[in-house]
Formats: C-alpha cells, sequence, structure tokens
C-alpha cells in the first residue's frame, strides 16, 4: 500500500526570471532538504509564471500534469529576428516595422488557429540522438527537426505600441510560442521574436494560487506543509 506523507503533493509556484526549472526544483530540493521533487512543464529562463512542483510520491503524477493544456501571455517586439526567436537570441535580421493596428495584427492571429505542426527552433532543449539542440546550435550546427503536432485554442494581441504587442495565447503542451512569435513577425513583414512569456495556467493550476520563489525559500518545513496541496486532492486537477 501506498504510504503518504504530508509533504507528498504538489507546490504551485511563480518562477521569477533569470532561473530555469531545474534551478528552482534544486533550490526548493536543497533548501527542505527533500528527496523527491520534480516540474511538470519545462519554462525558459526568461520566462515567468507557472511552475508546478511534485514532492516525494506526487512525482510520480508529472507526466500526467505536464500534459495539460497552457494558457500564457506576453509581448512580441516587431521590426528584430533572432536566431532562438526570443530576447536570449543573436539578432539576425532587422527591418523597419510597418503601420499596424491592433486590428491589423488580429486579423494576422487567426490563421495560427487550430490543429498544426510546428518544427521546434533550434535553441531548444529537444533532443536529438540524445543531444539537446541548443548544443548544437551552439556549435553553429543546424539539423532538420521533426514537426510536432499542437493545438492553438486562442490568440489575440491586446495592446500595441510600436514595435511591442502584448498577447495571449491558449495552447496545447509542447508548443512553442516563441516560434509564433517569429513567425507572426514573419507574416507582417518585418520580423519579431519574443520578449516576455508569463504562464499564467496549467490544466487546472493557475498562476494566481502560486507562491513566490523568494517567499517559499524563506519558509520552514512546517509552512511548506501548509502550502502543499495534499497527494489525496491532487485527483481533482486531473
Amino acid at each position: 500500500m501506498l504510504q503518504i506523507s504530508a509533504l507528498d503533493g504538489a507546490l504551485v509556484v511563480d518562477k521569477p526570471a533569470g532561473c530555469t526549472s531545474h534551478d528552482v526544483v534544486d533550490r526548493v530540493r536543497r533548501h527542505f532538504q527533500l528527496k523527491k521533487v520534480g516540474h511538470c512543464g519545462t519554462l525558459d529562463p526568461n520566462a515567468t509564471g507557472l511552475l508546478v512542483l511534485v514532492l516525494g510520491q506526487a512525482t510520480r503524477l508529472s507526466e500526467k500534469f505536464m500534459a495539460a493544456d497552457k494558457v500564457y501571455e506576453g509581448d512580441v517586439k516587431f521590426g528584430e529576428s533572432t536566431d532562438s526567436y526570443d530576447i536570449d537570441g543573436e539578432i539576425t535580421g532587422a527591418l523597419p516595422v510597418p503601420p499596424m493596428t491592433l486590428e491589423q495584427l488580429n486579423a494576422e492571429t487567426t490563421s495560427f488557429l487550430g490543429d498544426q505542426y510546428q518544427t521546434p527552433p533550434m535553441v531548444s532543449a529537444v533532443k536529438i540522438k540524445g543531444v539537446p539542440l541548443y548544443k548544437l546550435a551552439r556549435k553553429g550546427q543546424e539539423v532538420e527537426r521533426q514537426p510536432r503536432f499542437i493545438h492553438i485554442y486562442s490568440f489575440r494581441f491586446t495592446s500595441y505600441e510600436e514595435p511591442v504587442a502584448h498577447f495571449r495565447i491558449a495552447c496545447t503542451k509542447g508548443t512553442y510560442v516563441r516560434t509564433v512569435a517569429h513567425e507572426v513577425g514573419q507574416k507582417v513583414g518585418c520580423g519579431g521574436h519574443l520578449l516576455t512569456l508569463r504562464r499564467l495556467a496549467s490544466g487546472k493550476f493557475d498562476v494566481a494560487n502560486a507562491h513566490r520563489l523568494e517567499d517559499i525559500l524563506q519558509w520552514d518545513e512546517a509552512e511548506l506543509t501548509r502550502n502543499v496541496i495534499p497527494f489525496l486532492k491532487l485527483k481533482q486537477y486531473e
């Protein structure tokens, strides 16, 4: 019979910019001296927002939670393309931004909706023969990538002040939002890249209920126990 403790469950974190998802896992594990901690869906280092950690026996649920649909918001900067499709990459092209309205931008987003295949960017953690693509990209190599089947439920820009537009997108797991940003830039004819990204939701988990990492690292074990979603209550999040 499965032995469940008070620390077996999920911890909902609001990830800060500047650290990897693995960094968050490592810091929480070390601070509370936990044996098993995992996360349910990687965020790029400069992305912020919802990161669901699973502790102890709940790590066996990580694949199930990772498969959930996601909601993000962020900003696209038009006029500059980068090799990683986001602000971390090297600029590969710069063009004047044509006159655009919010309505014109949203006319372009309709073509992104629905079922589709998306090719992962070279600067990504996808592995080819066991080697992450970003390591090959650092060596200047570009290899053929297998397109992935994704679905975008909604995609809208909510504000635009040249050259930056703010958006909200709901999509399936495995969707590279920075690829979407890059492709929108191509559609409007001047290029673009992802400036910021924040995950708002993953399945039934919401960033409104998340705890800041800096606060978590001030807690003791008793405070952690009070804020962990117990293993037996995680069924309602599936």
